[in-house]
């Protein structure tokens, strides 16, 4: 295993060390002035050369997970809502000058289709209705073709968290060559150790053996945020899971943040959303953020990520809501009920290098 250490990657100062001393409201109050001292300096970054972010499938989701708390005492509530799951593909010069391609959430859900919670869905479901309440629309290797990269042209996988994730035919293992010839995983120490040797209750969301037999030599750690190269960095943001990390890239028109802490635009101005039930919450309560809470690891670690996260994004230019775009974004689908103000969607900006 590589640790970031013996990388070119470099800390990012004002994020180093976690922020969980002094009472929450203090840690909250960390977290606004650590994300808006990054922002500040990121913004004199120049963008990253080429990012382009593309849906791939549909995924039922119970909306007392995705938007936790809201519907606790409401009677009448949506059972499930859809999360539309993305992947990006990022070009970078990194922090020694050499051109990088790295692949945000390549999700395989044609092998990792095993997670336990998911499994037992399907399972309860007629399969004459699964793809039509579980549609793909296209695949890691569709899209790389799409752009005209090869697998053997990509330096990185990362992802926010490794929910569902079967990394075996992307890296290889024992019985098989790594599709990524000359990739490697960027996860962080945490999120690493935690499948190792998962609970139950995380065992429930976590693709079975979905890192066995996979080469140490393919995995990076970190613990710190990290700044991987020019307009792009890596940045712990615990909550979701206690490894979570959110993506962050200098775009030309700000900063753009993506993670699953948060399923929504909504669910970082729950004060401003449309959506009379979580407006509602909000106000009542006070909440800043709402959680996305199928683990709950750690709630008030996952509040102030989301603090944090909002801090470095800003708003955005379109709608008004903080820029952080989910890596899983509720969308409206049929019978599926959609309670968002704003959809970020699928995007694209600047010019890939073949």
């Amino acid at each position: 295993m590589i640790t970031a250490e013996k990388t070119s990657f470099a800390v990012i100062p004002a994020l180093r060390g976690l922020i969980d001393t002094g009472k929450p409201q203090e840690r909250v109050a960390e977290a606004r002035r650590r994300g808006r001292a990054f922002r500040q300096s990121f913004l004199e970054q120049s963008p990253v050369f080429y990012a382009r972010r593309r849906n791939l499938l549909r995924i039922p989701y119970p909306s007392i997970y995705a938007f936790l708390g809201v519907y606790a005492q409401r009677y009448r509530k949506p059972y499930m809502v859809h999360l539309m799951a993305s992947m990006s593909i990022i070009q970078f010069v990194d922090l020694q000058g050499e051109l990088r391609t790295l692949l945000f959430n390549p999700h395989d859900y044609e092998t990792g289709s095993d997670t336990p919670f998911f499994r037992r869905l399907a399972n309860r479901t007629p399969k004459f209705l699964i793809g039509a309440i579980a549609p793909s629309y296209s695949t890691v290797l569709k899209e790389l073709d799409a752009v005209g990269l090869r697998p053997e042209q990509i330096d990185y996988i990362t992802y926010d968290h490794l929910h569902t994730q079967n990394l075996r035919r992307w890296l290889g293992d024992e019985t098989r060559k790594a599709v990524f010839p000359n990739a490697r995983l960027l996860v962080h120490e945490e999120e690493w150790k935690s499948v190792q040797g998962l609970l139950p209750i995380q065992a429930d969301w976590y693709c079975p053996a979905g890192t066995e037999g996979v080469s140490e030599s393919k995995i990076i750690t970190f613990v710190d945020s990290m700044l991987l190269g020019q307009g792009i960095a890596l940045v712990h943001s615990p909550g979701h899971t206690a490894g979570n990390h959110s993506l962050v890239v200098r775009s030309p028109d700000g900063i753009r943040v993506s993670s699953e802490n948060g399923v929504a635009a909504d669910s970082y101005a729950p004060e401003k959303s449309r959506h009379g039930a979580i407006r509602k919450y909000a106000l009542e309560t006070g909440m800043e953020v709402i959680l996305n809470g199928n683990t709950q690891e750690s709630s008030t670690n996952q509040y102030v990520s989301m603090i944090l996260e909002k801090e470095i994004a800003g708003a955005d230019s379109v709608s008004g809501f903080p820029n952080v775009r989910p890596s899983s974004e509720c969308t409206p689908y049929w019978m599926f009920p959609a309670p968002v103000s704003h959809l970020f969607g699928a995007d694209e900006f600047g010019t890939i290098r073949l």
